[in-house]
């Protein structure tokens, strides 16, 4: 019973209040339910290779600085940019493939979007408010509404909106954000990454309407498998007594209303009986939730458990291994960053025609479609924050950088049933500085949502005639041992049958990644590299390897399918791209995709 305890503890500290940037307000949770006018489509954009339209910030009245959108008033006024004269870019979207100049590019880019309001649109009657609200922007972002300071924002993966009720107007409205993707020692992730720094406004754009108290986060689950107990809590985004909060979920035919405290929350509990979600049944019942009996937000919702015993990781009580692949939000077919249904659909539909009932979203959080079209299909999920090789530990404002994605990531998807895991880091140097740094990132993670299991990608630091042997005190802060591993890759695939693994842990274990690249369409022998002879035969020594492992309870090869990566230099081989997928940049399966397949049907 050790782990229902956990779960019931941890459901009192999804009550804490999450934290926000000093210029952002809480995320919104499901901001899809709301009411609001999409910003989506054509951009204009500025390209700012040296800051020009910044440098006057705050600092100089004239004209010049991009955010000001300045227009000559006079034939003899000096502007040297004009928003409306330059080019346009569809958005959301990366830069980079979508102007062949930028494919490369590192820096600052200004975008400029011109949107109408009317009084009768609800946004500036005065009976509501208006929210700005950006699903991801890579990386550093500021945000001007009508040429008034909305917000700053940092972390390109994380979703962040701003109340801007007071800077709009009646008619026309502009809204101009600088966007900066610079690599920096300090950055989470830091300088050297193995994906592409895909700049821009990279996810969805819209206006959310909200009433002047609204919802601001709800929790919902399901914290008892033996006594079918619902755990319901709810925030405000005003600390205010006495507002009603109605949670109905008409198919379990359960309707409770609760009042909020002085700080605006409520919490209750209820017997219910719903049908468990999982791979095989990905169950999911409509979800209403109200405020004041006035306005109502709707969600679909899932009902599982999630916990482990020894070395075995249970769903709804139950043992399961888990299939998986790792993924990156790239395209199906080609680069550029993934920002649709359909593409996490297709990635998705892929990842079960290879067996899987699992898959580790690298390394970043994903877009809000990939987890909700997973949930749909079944899928179980691994969530990532890009703590990411060898980040600045002993740096404050690093940690708090870090600890911003980790709250933003939970709180726009703590109601996923499918998500499992929340990982912290991956293949970090160890260090004394290292263990501290993420230590307190996974006791906070518990403290925002425990009613999840906690893992990381780890490193074998101890291979000696033969013997890997699995070191690392971060074992006292997961509940799963996950580890990445090469063998045939940076290590001779002849190696593996004699590979023995010591994982002196009595927990699970996951084997986050492994594998080996290969250009699709080439073939040769088996050990000559590239091949996908080569790659197919690496999998199948893999497989017998670490099937062998004890408490190995799922794997998450590397990778689904081929990811442009800066550092993938080779000419006709890489071309620009991490060739370790599965499938290839242009959507063909290679042959090691059927070894894996075959694996997973038998398991």
């Amino acid at each position: 019973m050790r782990q229902i305890k956990k779960v019931l503890f941890a459901f009192v500290g999804v009550l804490l209040p999450a934290m926000a940037a000093a210029d952002t307000l809480p995320v919104i949770q499901n901001v899809n339910a709301y009411e609001s006018l999409s910003l989506n489509g054509a951009w204009n954009y500025i390209v700012d290779v040296q800051e020009e339209g910044y440098y006057d910030y705050r600092m100089n009245p004239t004209p010049w600085g991009f955010f000001r959108n300045a227009k000559p008033q006079k034939p003899e006024d000096l502007i040297e940019y004009d928003f409306d004269k330059s080019p346009t870019m569809q958005i959301p979207g990366d830069w980079n493939t979508q102007d062949e100049r930028l494919f490369f590019y590192e820096g600052t880019v200004w975008f400029k979007k011109n949107f109408n309001v009317k009084t009768d649109d609800g946004f500036i009657e005065g009976r509501n408010k208006a929210l700005l609200y950006f699903g991801a922007v890579n990386y550093d972002c500021r945000v001007w509404v009508n040429g008034k300071e909305a917000g700053h924002h940092v972390g390109g993966f994380t979703p962040f909106n701003f109340d801007v009720t007071e800077m709009l107007k009646e008619g026309e409205n502009t809204v101009i954000v600088k966007v900066d993707n610079k690599r920096h020692a300090e950055d989470v992730p830091t300088l050297i990454f193995d994906w592409w720094n895909y700049g821009g406004i990279t996810r969805d754009v819209k206006l959310v309407k909200v009433t002047p108290v609204y919802i601001e986060d709800y929790n919902v689950q399901m914290v008892s498998l033996e006594g079918r107990r619902l755990a319901f809590s709810a925030r405000l985004s005003k600390a205010e007594a006495g507002h009603t909060v109605t949670i109905d979920i008409p198919e379990l035919k359960l309707k409770k209303a609760v009042t909020t405290d002085a700080d605006g929350r409520v919490q209750m509990f209820a017997k219910f009986k719903p049908q468990l979600w999982s791979p095989e049944n990905p169950k999911l019942y409509q979800v209403n939730i109200s405020l004041d009996n006035a306005t109502t937000i709707t969600d679909e919702i899932g009902f599982r458990t999630i916990e482990t015993r020894d070395k075995q990781i249970l769903l709804n009580g139950q043992p399961i291994f888990l299939k998986g692949i790792s993924i990156h939000d790239e395209k199906p077919n080609g680069g550029g960053r993934a920002n649709s249904t359909e593409d996490a659909r297709q990635l998705l539909t892929w990842a079960k025609e290879l067996g899987c009932n699992f898959v580790r979203l690298a390394h970043y959080p994903h877009h809000e479609y990939m987890v909700r079209e997973a949930e749909r299909m079944g899928i179980l999920v691994w969530s990532e924050i890009p703590v990411y090789w060898t980040i600045a530990w002993k740096n404050p404002a690093t940690f708090a950088n870090a600890k911003q994605q980790l709250t933003d990531m939970i709180s726009r998807d703590h109601n996923r049933a499918n998500i499992i895991i929340w990982s912290i880091a991956n293949e970090t140097p160890h260090s004394a500085e290292r263990d501290d740094f993420l230590g307190r990132l996974a006791q906070y993670a518990r403290t925002q949502d425990s009613t999840r299991l906690i893992s990381m990608a780890m490193e074998v630091t101890g291979a000696a005639n033969y013997v890997n042997r699995l070191n690392d005190n971060m074992n006292k802060y997961v509940d799963v041992v996950s580890f990445n591993q090469y063998i045939g890759w940076y290590r001779d695939v002849n190696d593996a049958p004699k590979m023995k693994w010591e994982i002196p842990y009595n927990k699970p274990v996951i084997i986050s990644e492994f594998g080996g690249g290969a250009k699709s369409g080439y073939h040769g022998a088996k050990n000559q590299r590239w091949t996908e002879e080569f790659q197919e035969n690496l999998y199948r020594e893999n497989i017998a390897m670490i099937e062998k492992i004890d408490g190995l309870s799922g794997t998450t090869p590397w990778i689904l399918k081929d990811f442009r990566s800066p550092r993938r230099v080779l000419p006709g081989i890489q071309d620009f791209y991490n060739r370790k997928g599965l499938v290839s940049d242009k959507g063909t399966k290679k042959k090691a995709f059927f070894v894996l397949k075959q694996w997973y049907d038998s398991k």
